[in-house]
């Protein structure tokens, strides 16, 4: 029972993940690993038994082609499997064209070795894995995708699926278990497919595949007519013996691989495939499958030897089509050599089909009665829909973010670099003014902006429509008197800070007021803040008189007030960065001057002249790294305490007025609407791309980056704020 609790608790978080990531982190870092998860359900002979529910007949009796014969693999893989389908219900078929089939196709394409020898277990897990979540896509695909991907499911999943199950040389690590399951499975894939296209399609694209299944049975009959016996001269020398076969080829054969042919592909097998076929596909059988005689011969051969009493052979023929009541509604119609059309025993007379009065005795067990079989469906478990719509889901993938999205999910997950592709993926439109300053949330479903109209908004992340959506803010605050040139998240309450010259603190989920600081001193307004990273809950602030204080937000009155000037008069504080430890803060000063301050004794480490112009923008690293810029048209990278810059990037044209860092790279904007990517590391390397004007209006005002999406989001002085990839 605690597993069972577990279990849906991790389906739940996984559920819950793969929305609020959003379709790249998600596809990349979830489905990804769910994928290779998937393999591992089927590794192991034990997973490959097959579970015998209660009160059903045994394996094979009722000639269904559904037979859904669960392995106990498919009990452990169900959780998995489910998951995957809830991110293609989120963000579309696309998930399963682009993603799964890939996978899929590589998890079934035949080993590097020239030939096929001997499978590995996992490689064994795998294919059963393929051809269990192929069964679940075809489902969910709707029909026009079904045709247009159909020849690539018949060459890159069904063929080499059949090159390993007909192989004469293959063995399976499992033995004639593991081949048997995968030959069930199989024959219900290739069934339902049968059945969502109809006849004539099946003649035009399937028909290679169903007549290599049906092949060999006539390999296997001549190989016993021929009768192999192996001198051991010939066996000693690891030489494989060559049979001529009827059709002129020579081939190898092994006589006995673990869970070699001979064993899986018996007289049950061979029923089991002719008489759903020979429903589905009517006369076409004839057409398609030269042998089609010999497995019907070899499916009465395994009738009589499971029902000796009840039938004689010549009774097997006209029956082995009705074994399959059920499939014939959907496409039995069609005038048949014998009488019976295989309808619930009915006949067909002109466009009326009559019942006989004498319906033929069925063979207890033989055919068990049939769920749903009057509906004309399958049954009437959703188990066994043939199609399923996939909901429409809002965040469906289409236009800009589904090429954004192909993109991504080829890019391998070792790359460190952001690369800026200038894709537009959504806008956030309503603010009246510029907007100063955006914020993301740490866990990037949200992100806050602020804006020269007094506001502050909410907004959420999540991705809707094609590119040229617009979203609407969730939140809106508006009890700022002056123009919002800061905002952030304290982490560890989840408050909002921000700024027009007096501190605000609200709760951005109800977007109540909590707190205001007003500077103390009405003459010496606040010109920079910035939050303390978690666990600490404190605000430092800085004030046109070089004094910085800090706050702590769950008491009133101040924590520390420290004067940084000491006797120089430095100009206003700019811009302040506090380390990711929380242990330092620096301040810029509109001189270009710098002060590095340690938050726990109050001393200040180091001041000193780092540009020639006004201090921009100051961000701090981990490893005790500032990036600053200046006006001076400078981007500096230090060490806290080293006297010289390891990095200085100077840009042409325009200085860099806003930055933001992704891992060991710095990503600027400038008021010409150029986004650049510069390295922190050796060697000094810089990039640079002007946005086009469909993609950003107006002049770049802020822009911040969102390490785990990879995306930018762009403010302008139009008060609109874009997604960009």
């Amino acid at each position: 029972k605690e597993q069972k609790i577990l279990l849906d608790t991790a389906c739940k978080m996984v559920r819950w993940l793969s929305a609020r990531l959003g379709p790249t982190v998600a596809s990349r870092y979830v489905a990804r690993n769910l994928l290779r998860l998937l393999t591992s359900c089927y590794v192991g002979p034990t997973r490959q038994q097959f579970t015998m529910s209660s009160g059903e007949s045994p394996p094979l009796s009722a000639g269904n082609i559904y037979q859904k014969r669960p392995v106990l693999g498919d009990i452990v893989s169900g959780p998995v499997l489910s998951c995957l389908l809830h991110i293609a219900h989120l963000y579309g078929e696309p998930v399963l064209t682009y993603q799964y089939l890939p996978y899929i196709s590589y998890l079934v394409a035949p080993g590097s070795t020239s030939g096929p020898s001997r499978l590995t277990s996992r490689k064994e897990a795998g294919l059963l894995a393929a051809v269990t979540l192929t069964q679940k896509i075809i489902v969910y695909l709707s029909d026009t995708t079904l045709m247009d991907i159909l020849p690539r499911i018949s060459h890159e999943v069904l063929l080499p699926v059949l090159s390993f199950l007909t192989s004469l040389v293959t063995g399976f690590p499992s033995g004639a278990q593991a081949r048997t399951v995968l030959c069930v499975k199989t024959i219900s894939l290739i069934a339902l497919i049968c059945l969502r296209i109809g006849q004539e399609m099946v003649q035009q694209h399937l028909s290679e595949p169903v007549a290599t299944f049906f092949q060999v049975f006539s390999q296997l009959h001549e190989l016993q007519h021929q009768d192999l016996k192996l001198d051991a001269v010939g066996r000693s020398e690891g030489q494989l013996p060559e049979v001529a076969f009827s059709d002129g080829q020579q081939r190898l054969v092994d006589p006995r691989p673990p869970g070699g042919l001979q064993k899986g592909v018996t007289l049950e097998m061979a029923y089991t495939i002719y008489v759903p076929f020979s429903c589905l596909l009517g006369d076409i059988i004839r057409k398609i499958v030269p042998n089609h005689e010999l497995v019907g011969e070899l499916a009465g051969l395994y009738l009589e030897s499971i029902s000796p009493s009840s039938r004689s052979p010549a009774s097997v023929e006209p029956a082995v089509p009705n074994t399959g009541p059920e499939w014939d509604p959907q496409n039995g119609g069609g005038p048949r050599d014998d009488s019976h059309s295989g309808t619930f025993g009915s006949v067909l007379v002109g466009n009326r089909i009559q019942i006989p009065d004498d319906p033929q005795p069925e063979s207890p067990g033989l055919l068990g009665p049939v769920p749903g079989a009057g509906s004309g469906g399958v049954s009437s478990e959703e188990d066994n829909a043939l199609k399923r719509e996939l909901p429409r889901s809002a965040h469906g993938l289409s236009g800009n973010w589904l090429a954004y999205w192909q993109y991504e999910i080829g890019v391998s997950q070792q790359d460190a670099h952001f690369h800026f592709h200038q894709i537009r993926l959504q806008s956030f439109p309503g603010h009246s003014g510029a907007v100063k300053c955006v914020a993301p949330l740490s866990s990037e479903d949200f992100f806050l902006s602020g804006s020269k109209d007094r506001t502050v908004r909410l907004w959420p992340l999540y991705n809707s429509g094609d590119g040229t959506s617009e979203t609407a803010p969730r939140l809106v605050y508006t009890q700022h008197r002056k123009s919002v040139f800061f905002v952030g998240q304290l982490e560890a309450p989840q408050y909002v800070v921000s700024c027009d010259g007096a501190v605000h603190v609200w709760d951005p989920f109800t977007g109540k007021t909590l707190r205001i600081m007003e500077p103390w001193d009405s003459r010496v307004p606040l010109t920079a803040v910035a939050v303390m990273p978690a666990p600490h809950t404190s605000i430092t602030m800085a004030s046109s008189d070089s004094t910085l204080r800090f706050v702590d937000c769950r008491k009133p009155g101040l924590q520390h007030e420290f004067r940084l000037g000491g006797g120089l008069n430095p100009g206003l504080v700019r811009s302040l960065a506090v380390s990711p430890s929380g242990r330092s803060v620096v301040a810029g000063f509109s001189s270009g001057f710098m002060v590095l301050l340690d938050t726990r004794t109050g001393l200040v480490l180091r001041g000193w002249p780092a540009h020639e112009g006004d201090i921009l923008q100051i961000k701090a690293v981990e490893g005790s790294v500032l990036v600053s810029s200046s006006s001076d048209h400078s981007l500096t990278v230090w060490k806290e305490l080293e006297q010289k810059p390891t990095h200085h990037y100077k840009s042409a044209s325009d200085p860099i007025h806003t930055f933001d860092l992704y891992g060991s790279e710095v990503v600027t904007g400038t008021v010409a609407n150029k986004i650049g990517v510069c390295s922190l590391l050796e060697p000094p390397s810089q990039a640079t791309t002007k946005l086009s004007s469909e993609n950003f209006r107006g002049t770049l005002t802020s822009l911040a980056l969102l390490p785990t999406k990879r995306h930018l989001l762009l403010g302008s002085d139009n008060g609109v704020i874009r997604l960009l990839a």
